[in-house]
């Protein structure tokens, strides 16, 4: 059974970066299951701490990116919206080059709450990274016309 209340378009989530801090550090969603979402992030220049390794706050950033767009993906219809109250990261093992891939799952997906956990693994599948997403559902405004 999927958790997306709505269908997924990778092609969509994509261009939700768009002038945003995630098209700066190259975040690309790449693949989506009936559970799950995950998306890539070089490590390079616009990643990496000043000594060569993957910037911890760039973890968190592609951590984050996952795991609201999986929570509002997940949310269910009638004019909610989702953001973030809290994040954390455990980095696990440095990086210095290449792609490093995130992959959201939900550990609760509530009315008022969710919780994702976020793995962030390297080339070679090893675990860099570990963080946990908590997300505020929100009703959304009434738009001020």
């Amino acid at each position: 059974m999927s958790i997306w209340t709505r269908p997924v378009d990778l092609d969509e989530l994509n261009a939700l970066t768009r002038n945003t801090l995630a098209e700066h550090l190259g975040i690309r969603f790449t693949e989506f299951g009936p559970d799950f979402l995950r998306a890539t992030m070089p490590v390079d220049a616009r990643t990496q701490q000043p000594f060569g390794l993957l910037h911890g706050g760039a973890s968190v950033v592609l951590a984050e990116t996952i795991g609201s767009v999986a929570g509002h993906w997940a949310l269910k219809k009638g004019g909610k919206n989702i953001v973030g109250l809290e994040v954390n990261a455990n980095h696990v093992r440095s990086v210095r080059s290449g792609l490093v891939t995130g992959t959201a799952r939900p550990v609760h997906i509530g009315s008022a709450s969710h919780v994702w956990d976020i793995r962030i693994d390297d080339d070679e599948g090893k675990l860099a990274c570990i963080s946990r997403l908590t997300l505020a559902v929100l009703v959304r405004a009434p738009s001020k016309k």
